[in-house]
């Protein structure tokens, strides 16, 4: 690696592991080679690679709790929304945001086991002051012998014309996060501090997915069948076709491929959902013991396949180095798939699926569980226009006097600027139309309406 890159990570007091990792993504880049993931070189996975949950889910053991951590990748800042702080902050459900209902299930799990169940985010820079200083709420949670965070590392910006690194007068720009496959080496010195505190187990995730849960099931199968490695894994929806799909090598062993690891060519296949069933949730279950063993056997590094991510960083073209933490699936012995109902993944990408939390379709139970409304098999697909509810502030806005009822909406979709009071029923296939700004409450909306159409509105009834 050029010594330009070296100077930049130690002068930033990089970590020397860190910085090897990076060397080694480098030498892939300087040789051309791309991340990509072939067709002709994969398959979907073989039955004997995939796990049914359901088949599973009844040989819970509690005992498992003791020697299994609960990791959260909390780096996220919801810049998509209009968010500046961890999107972690944002209220999801009875007032409680992300860190709230994450830290109240970890809590109630202790008290409830007796366990000190170890709960740690995995930060950024962008998030760790805000997260450490909001969980000081819950003090509690710090008496688990282990640091309640843990930094991601960052990588140097390489510009695509000349591979040096990029440069800019706001230092912050010259760095990018990467991925979150970089938490094999954040971890550091903490991986043998959680073993040592006997920790066997990690359960990891998406901290803005609450269907995330603790399954005392799913380490109990991966001890008795010797399982090193565990991804979640749910059917592909249209909706999915973009998202990392499982597959397998000409070896059978299974293998992630990202979107940016095909080729336009190869597109078409990629999303087939019926030929590549199944996407990732980024719900992983490691074991500890068989990562540290991995890591020491290949001279303290863990290399993932690359993802070379192009960007435009103020008008200059530059790469950003990253990994998947999921295509870890692809280096252990014996690792699985285990295939989950869509109710352990409910992550908040969009204000689409806030809304969706924020309503009655979803309730909080006495474990601090976001779970479907009783009687519900999934919730309702939401679409809502972006000019007026893409951001959190205008979104928080129209729905300030009231969450319409969803719990028997199929399907919710707005066009233009429609506001909420109180006492709104959406039932089935609901759409509704406004080229001006109206505000609703004490109503029945069902099938198209179009609020242009109606001369007196709020009505005690509407629908189309």
């Amino acid at each position: 690696m050029s010594t330009p890159f070296i100077r930049l990570m130690k002068q930033e007091g990089i970590r020397e592991d860190v910085i090897r990792t990076f060397e080694a993504y480098y030498k892939m880049l300087v040789k051309g080679e791309k991340g990509l993931i072939k067709e002709e070189e994969i398959s979907p996975p073989a039955e004997e690679n995939l796990i049914d949950y359901q088949q599973i889910r009844q040989n819970s053991r509690s005992s498992m709790l003791k020697n299994t951590a609960v990791i959260k990748l909390n780096g996220g800042l919801g810049t998509s929304m209009g968010l500046s702080k961890a999107k972690s902050l944002l209220p999801v459900k009875n007032n409680l945001n992300f860190l709230d209902i994450i830290s109240r299930q970890v809590l109630t799990l202790r008290s409830i086991s007796g366990y000190d169940v170890p709960l740690l985010f995995m930060n950024s820079f962008s998030t760790e002051e805000d997260t450490l200083k909001y969980l000081e709420k819950y003090p509690d949670l710090g008496k688990q012998g282990l640091p309640l965070s843990f930094l991601q590392n960052k990588f140097p910006r390489i510009r695509q014309d000349n591979l040096m690194p990029y440069e800019n007068k706001d230092k912050k720009l010259m760095w990018n996060p990467p991925g979150h496959g970089d938490i094999y080496t954040a971890l550091g010195d903490l991986l043998e501090k959680m073993i040592m505190q006997g920790c066997r187990y990690a359960f990891v995730s998406n901290a803005d997915n609450l269907g995330a849960i603790v399954d005392t099931s799913i380490p109990a199968y991966m001890e008795d069948n010797n399982i090193p490695f565990l991804m979640e894994v749910c059917l592909r929806s249209p909706m999915d076709k973009k998202g990392g799909h499982l597959c397998e090598d000409k070896f059978g062993q299974l293998l992630l491929r990202e979107i940016a690891q095909c080729s336009d060519n190869d597109l078409p296949r990629f999303q087939d959902i019926e030929y590549y069933k199944y996407f990732n949730t980024n719900n992983l279950w490691i074991d500890l013991r068989a990562l540290e063993w991995y890591i020491i056997a290949n001279e303290g590094l863990l290399l993932l396949p690359l993802i070379v991510n192009p960007k435009i960083v103020e008008g200059t073209p530059v790469y950003q180095l990253e990994t998947a933490m999921g295509s870890a699936i692809s280096i252990f012995n014996n690792s699985k798939a285990l295939i989950v109902p869509r109710e352990r993944f409910a992550p908040v990408k969009k204000t689409n699926d806030l809304l969706a939390l924020w309503s009655d379709a979803y309730d909080l139970n006495d474990m601090y569980q976001v779970v479907l409304k009783r009687g519900l098999e999934k919730p309702p697909v939401i679409e809502l226009d972006e000019i007026y509810y893409g951001k959190i502030d205008d979104m928080q806005k129209r729905f300030s006097k009231g969450i319409p009822c969803l719990s028997g909406c199929k399907e919710l979709k707005i066009y233009g600027d429609v506001s909420f009071g109180e006492g709104v029923i959406c039932e089935g296939k609901t759409t509704l139309k406004a080229s001006n700004p109206v505000f609703v409450q004490n109503c029945l909306l069902t099938g198209e309406v179009n609020f242009d159409m109606q001369r007196n509105f709020p009505q005690d009834k509407a629908g189309g």
